[in-house]
């Protein structure tokens, strides 16, 4: 037992004070996350939209995010990532303020739309802020960090959201907007000034040679790896589209009772990444562990169809929450690795944009498929997608050298 809090503890030894100040921006903003998970139960309960247009609205959420995320990695290596950030969450505040007032398929579409492309803008910057801050051998942990604060933080949006749904769903759009006031007001203060790892950065441009100017987009290797880790988004992403439905649709769950299950999720990812990540980057290469998230993100869904019950879907969200820490963390150390310091807005807006592209189909495939042919052929399906994307992970990432 001694060994194991040992263990445990060391996993979160060695950050950087700013790695943990960033996270703890990421908590608040994240605890203040009640919108997106009930965005499609909202639209289809309160607004009484059909499924099908619900899907379009919950993809110009996607639409958005790739906007944004093109947009956030430009003006990141153009403005830096403090102004990017600041800017972002101080613009959303409002758009959530807004959102209650839009009661048609197109206004909500737009609007929806609108809130993506400005919040998205963040994830970028954010992610290169993160290895601005971190110590060069913590990088790995540092992004493990700002995941754990936001599983922490989704697991108490929705818990919280649950309940005020069930008086006001307009109380969901305004807890959103409080939270992403408070955490500009954090971040505002703390690193307004506060310098980073600027000597390291300056020796590692020169010796990065000609690929310091290298694009993205002229990265093939670096191209396919972002394609199937969006194919992978898009299926995992079902845990904020269609899988709420589920459970509604199929399980009869209350907004409160379908806000528990995800709050489950949270505090799984929030309790077991540090570690997990920890003992795997020290065990396993890189490419095993995505491959083995990616397998595991299939296995979660595969359990949905070959049994029914309450238990079953804990057991599912148990699994996914296992993907999602295995897989995530080193697809995006692995983009920061890739990159060069001058181009790294741009890798790591590519890396976002894989999710953001993600969040287009996921929900309109997802909703769509369910719709025609019902929620089990939509797991298989899933499955599928999921099983050739490991094979894809493996074979790519040996083309990338990275299986060490």
């Amino acid at each position: 037992m001694k060994d194991f809090i040992r263990l445990y503890l060391d996993a979160y030894r060695g950050l950087s004070t700013p790695a943990w100040m960033l996270a703890l921006v990421m908590l608040i903003n994240r605890s203040g996350a009640m919108v997106i998970p009930f965005l499609g139960v909202y639209m289809i309960n309160h607004l009484h939209f059909s499924l099908e247009d619900t899907g379009m609205v919950l993809s110009c959420f996607g639409l958005g995010a790739v906007s944004g995320n093109f947009l956030g990695g430009w003006l990141t290596d153009k403005a830096g990532h403090f102004k990017v950030q600041l800017v972002s969450l101080i613009l959303t505040v409002p758009m959530f303020f807004l959102l209650p007032e839009l009661d048609t398929v197109v206004k909500l579409a737009i609007g929806v739309f609108t809130l993506s492309l400005v919040s998205e803008t963040f994830r970028p910057a954010n992610s290169v802020s993160i290895a601005y801050y971190s110590k060069p051998d913590n990088i790995i942990r540092s992004f493990s960090l700002n995941r754990m604060a936001m599983n922490l933080g989704f697991s108490i949006g929705p818990a919280l959201g649950g309940f005020l749904a069930a008086i006001s769903y307009a109380f969901l759009f305004y807890g959103n907007a409080i939270g992403a006031l408070l955490s500009a007001i954090l971040f505002f203060i703390y690193f307004r000034n506060r310098k980073g790892n600027e000597k390291k950065k300056k020796e590692v441009v020169e010796d990065e040679g000609d690929r310091a100017n290298l694009s993205p987009y002229k990265d093939v290797p670096f191209m396919l790896f972002s394609v199937l880790s969006c194919i992978f988004a898009i299926c995992f992403l079902q845990l904020l589209s269609t899988l709420p439905l589920y459970y509604r649709n199929v399980y009869k769950m209350t907004e409160a009772e379908i806000g528990i299950i995800l709050a489950f999720s949270g505090l799984v990812v929030f309790s077991l990444e540090m570690l997990v990540v920890h003992i795997a980057e020290k065990r396993f290469t890189a490419r095993t562990i995505i491959v083995a998230g990616t397998v595991l993100c299939a296995v979660s869904f595969l359990v949905l169809n070959l049994a029914k019950g309450i238990p079953v879907l804990y057991l599912s969200m148990f699994i996914i929450c296992l993907a999602e820490i295995l897989a995530m963390p080193f697809m995006a150390t692995i983009t920061l690795q890739r990159s060069s310091v001058k181009k790294r807005g741009a890798y790591m807006g590519i890396n976002a944009l894989s999710f953001s592209v993600a969040h287009i189909f996921s929900p309109l495939v997802g909703t769509r498929v369910a719709a025609e042919f019902g929620f089990e052929t939509l797991w298989w399906g899933t499955v599928v997608a999921l099983t050739v994307a490991s094979v894809g992970f493996y074979f790519v990432m040996k083309m990338m050298k990275l299986s060490a």
